[in-house]
């Protein structure tokens, strides 16, 4: 974070400096730049490279850096307006739209502006991500024998055997994927699963970024009420009779939003329904990595349960890694696994090599289970202070349930109120962004909700500012 820091500030010196020099003119060279500035030559090595990236200055080999030469004529303006037509032609005949609605998972994509406390993301802070452990692990990764060359389409054995293992159960190294991500791994499910037209079931309310992948897909998601206990199966049952549904996504374990895991009474019963309606289950086991340093004891994964194919099993690296660290397991058994296996070389030949091979080094290494550690107890405290904090400032929104996995919090707002969109926008205005509950339910949703995520926050002091400020914005709208 520090070498970042300097050459950000390298940057922008350089960049203050630059009408110095006339355009074509040479800058100094990285060894005077080093004594002049005194950072490291890496640090000035980045710094050129950002401005080059950004135009400002041109790099020749063997000849050193100069300023850029800047456009005298403005590019010619086009016109796009035909598009218009091309892209909504027949639209209405389409079995698969060609227009996404992006905007639930964009939320929690989206970097708000330096002011504003972070509530909507996604993922781990960047204090909390294992960077000198990945940094290690890639470095080691590079000098593999064979890391830059072609992987087995189906992944690396050893790491296909790792995430074997993980799940638990009979699951074997034959019977793992590897690939991109848990979106990645979700979109080639239920594109593997499921017809264009034809209907998904899916917990409500669920992730956006599912609901997203499903209509992008040509399906319609059907909604099961989820509970503290996770779905209901008395409602799935009904969903399948009613539907003639053959793919229900669920999270099992620390559910998003609410955090609910399925209860073991009913994780027998969401297997038997699903064999008996001849369907699929897709467990998206997301956040096993994240649990709280409260946990107890964590249930296996169903497909660890499941011997007769009815689970198709993803489980990635990236929530407890970094938003980059894009590897991940898709597990199956039967004849599902090669239609899974030929979509996914369709779509990205395979995960690259050297990502693999880090990945390998990384969960091999000792840092790992440190690392692992440390998040769990971070976290538990990020959430005790968010709970905390919203009870003393902010009493009239309803939790309930506290996770004890994950990174947020699921609040319903005052019966009534129907200010749920009010409510995040006077928040951003009061310097905290929040995520709307509304792109969480594929139907109309029974309450107005929000989600509050603690992990994207520097620590404990922002998230009690942050829940300060939304407290000015509820005065506002509630």
């Amino acid at each position: 974070m520090q070498e970042r820091s300097s050459v950000d500030e390298l940057a922008e010196r350089l960049r203050s400096e630059l009408n110095r020099y006339s355009a074509g003119g040479k800058l100094p060279s990285s060894r005077a730049l080093v004594e002049q500035y005194r950072v490291s030559p890496v640090t000035v090595s980045r710094a050129l490279a950002q401005l080059a990236a950004e135009g400002l200055v041109v790099t020749r080999p063997g000849a050193g850096v100069f300023r850029a030469v800047p456009r005298t004529t403005a590019a010619p303006v086009g016109d796009t307006s035909w598009q218009e037509v091309a892209l909504s032609a027949d639209a209405s005949t389409d079995l698969v739209p060609r227009s996404v609605d992006a905007s639930g998972v964009l939320v929690s994509l989206t970097e708000p502006p330096p002011e504003v406390i972070e509530f909507t993301g996604g993922y781990l802070h960047p204090s909390l991500q294992p960077e000198q452990a990945l940094a290690a692990a890639l470095s080691r990764a590079a000098r593999r024998p064979g890391a830059w060359g072609r992987p087995p389409m189906e992944g690396l054995t050893e790491l296909r055997s790792w995430f074997a293992r993980s799940i638990g159960g009979s699951v074997t190294a034959a019977e793992v994927l590897i690939a991109a991500g848990g979106q990645s791994a979700l979109t080639i499910a239920l594109r593997a699963l499921a017809s264009p037209g034809a209907p998904v079931l899916v917990e409500s309310p669920t992730y956006p970024g599912m609901l997203a992948i499903a209509r992008a897909a040509g399906l319609r998601p059907v909604p099961v009420p989820v509970d503290p206990d996770g779905v209901k199966p008395e409602l799935l049952a009904d969903a399948f009779r009613a539907t003639g549904a053959r793919v229900f996504v669920c999270q099992p374990l620390f559910q998003n939003p609410t955090g609910a895991v399925l209860a073991p009474q009913r994780r027998g019963e969401v297997l038997r329904i699903a064999r008996e309606a001849g369907a699929f289950v897709v467990e998206d086991d997301f956040v096993r990595r994240l649990v709280h340093a409260d946990a107890g004891e964590l249930p296996r994964p169903l497909a660890a349960e499941d011997a007769d194919g009815v689970v198709v099993h993803v489980c990635s690296l990236t929530k407890a890694t970094s938003p980059s660290f894009r590897v991940c397991a898709l597990a199956a058994r039967g004849p599902v696994l090669e239609r899974l296996r030929a979509i996914q070389v369709v779509d990205t030949f395979f995960v690259p090599r050297p990502l693999q091979e880090a990945a390998l080094e990384l969960v091999g290494s000792a840092a790992w289970p440190r690392h692992l550690r440390a998040i769990s107890a971070d976290l538990k405290t990020r959430r005790d202070a968010m709970t905390t904090a919203l009870g003393l400032h902010l009493p009239e929104l309803a939790l309930p349930h506290i996770p004890s996995g994950g990174y947020h919090l699921w609040l319903r707002l005052p019966d009534g109120s129907g200010r749920e969109a009010a409510l995040t926008a006077a928040a951003l205005r009061a310097g905290v962004a929040i995520t709307p509950g509304r792109p969480y339910f594929s139907a109309e949703p029974p309450a107005g909700h929000v989600r509050l995520s603690f992990a994207a926050v520097a620590g404990s002091g922002e998230i009690a500012e942050g829940v300060r400020r939304l407290r000015r914005a509820a005065d506002e709208v509630l």
